[in-house]
């Protein structure tokens, strides 16, 4: 079963395709610049408008040992 939704995979293609124009801004309205953050923004995009895609990895927080 595939993890991506065909349409959240043109979502992210659309994105890239901003990035090369130069058309693609981050979190504090620059234009971004790596590729990475091109997928991850198409990615985000997919998932606000419900479309088939994993939910986002969040880094789990080590338990201090006393």
């Amino acid at each position: 079963m595939a993890k991506y939704s065909r349409s959240a995979g043109k979502d992210v293609a659309r994105a890239m395709k901003r990035k090369k124009k130069g058309k693609l801004k981050g979190g504090k309205g620059g234009t971004v610049k790596s590729r990475k953050q091109a997928i991850a923004i198409g990615l985000s995009e997919a998932r606000k408008k419900g479309k088939k895609v994993p939910k986002k990895k969040t880094s789990k927080k080590k338990k201090k040992k006393s």
